[in-house]
């Protein structure tokens, strides 16, 4: 059978086969999610993120092995474009910090309501950045070296805009109604933020914008 273009991908990855069989179970009675394959550890959840190329990807952070953290640096590497979104107990909150910094999209806690965990799904296949404000500030307040990313006077008043809206988790198509400009012209701003500030994605914006008092 052919791929729905219309769902979601999801590449599911933790050391736990009942949990993987739990979250397969719920997330195959969705209509727009499709679970494509899973990984037991971060270097079969490498092998098979570049074989099957998932829209999202559900990681542990703790396994044996490869963790979730390099497995996610090895995947950004390579040029993976899948969206991954970290999952974790609340009281691993800062095993989230390197995860976040490595690039991933955001997090869960693990025992999140099942119809949250497809929000959430949703919510990074869309391009939202899911930071809550407790993980922000442990990351402002880990940064121990001044930033060598630009300043705030290099972007311009639209620019500015935009960033802001990426730090309160919207999506381009939700900054290109709220500015009233087409999504091909919110993906330059965003493209050249990002240039600008030397930072590598969303999520590393968001915190840009948290750590220049752009957001409340």
């Amino acid at each position: 059978m052919a791929d729905n273009p219309a769902r979601i991908r999801v590449l599911l990855v933790d050391d736990h086969q009942v949990v993987r069989r739990g979250l397969r179970t719920f997330l195959e009675v969705q209509d727009d999610i499709e679970v494509v394959g899973e990984g037991g550890d971060g270097e079969e959840g490498i092998e098979r993120a570049e074989e099957l190329r998932p829209d999202v990807i559900l990681m542990d952070v703790k396994m044996p092995g490869t963790d979730g953290v390099e497995a996610l640096r090895r995947l950004r590497a390579l040029g993976n474009p899948a969206r991954v979104l970290i999952v974790t107990s609340f009281t691993e909150q800062r095993t989230v910090v390197p995860a976040l910094r490595a690039g991933a999209a955001g997090y869960v806690y693990k025992d999140i309501d099942p119809d949250a965990l497809a929000g959430a799904i949703r919510s990074v296949h869309a391009g939202h950045v899911l930071l809550q404000p407790e993980v922000a500030q442990v990351l402002l307040a880990q940064e121990d070296q001044p930033s060598s990313a630009g300043r705030p006077g290099s972007l311009t008043d639209r620019e500015r805009e935009v960033l802001g809206l990426i730090a309160d988790g919207r999506s381009n198509r939700e900054i290109a109604r709220a500015l009233v400009l087409s999504e091909k012209t919110v993906k330059t701003h965003v493209s050249n933020i990002l240039m600008k500030l030397d930072l590598s994605d969303r999520t590393q914006a968001a915190l840009w914008a948290v750590r220049h008092g752009m957001v409340e």
